[in-house]
């Protein structure tokens, strides 16, 4: 009995109490870790939204503004149809996911599935959207606009939802990859050659792609 007393009194107290609290500390300080990558990614796609709002409005004036001039017309509306408002939304939220890119891709492991899924619901809900309300009513610029911003903070939103998962297989952001650049090729080659359907009419003039 003495012999164990003498044992217990040699331990040292502030290395068992580091060893028995410090699994608890790590815990803490891991969920504060993802708590503020959390918070991080979430103020980037909140700015996101922001920021494709305004340049997407801005794109709607530059190939006016540039005297109708062809390269900017493949990263603007060259006309009033539905496909050339898809523009104002993609080329913004490609250049932001860019810039994203710098920051948080040491963050994630889903980065490029995250912007892939964000980038390809804003003409999937801008298209759905308004060719839904346009079945009851006229045109309307307000309902328009609102559409464009509701699309753009849906896309957001589910981008952030992905980037804070915690794997993705490595497959899923090469396919993502060639998504995001197909879409690109798409709004390019279209600009120059749109197919004659209704949604790359423009319902004032009747002409497709760049006036001529």
């Amino acid at each position: 009995m003495l012999s164990l007393i003498k044992e217990l009194s040699n331990i040292d107290t502030t290395k068992t109490w580091v060893l028995l609290y410090m699994p608890l500390f790590q815990t803490k300080s891991l969920t504060s870790m993802n708590e503020l990558k959390r918070r991080t990614t979430l103020l980037f796609e909140l700015v996101g939204t922001v920021f494709i709002v305004l340049i997407g409005s801005l794109l709607h004036f530059t190939f006016e503004l540039s005297g109708n001039n062809p390269v900017i017309g493949a990263f603007s509306a060259v006309n009033e149809s539905v496909w050339e408002h898809l523009k104002l939304s993609y080329w913004p939220a490609l250049i932001y996911a860019i810039i994203e890119y710098r920051y948080l891709k040491k963050t994630t492991r889903s980065f490029f599935l995250a912007k892939a899924v964000g980038i390809y619901l804003l003409p999937l809900i801008i298209v759905s959207f308004f060719y839904f309300y346009r079945t009851f009513t006229e045109e309307n610029l307000f309902l328009d606009i609102s559409i464009f911003v509701v699309a753009v903070a849906i896309g957001q939103l589910a981008s952030y939802k992905l980037l804070n998962r915690k794997e993705t297989p490595e497959i899923y952001d090469k396919i993502s990859v060639i998504a995001i650049i197909l879409l690109a090729i798409l709004f390019v080659l279209f600009t120059f050659y749109p197919p004659q359907i209704p949604i790359f009419q423009d319902p004032s003039s009747g002409n497709y792609g760049i006036p001529k």
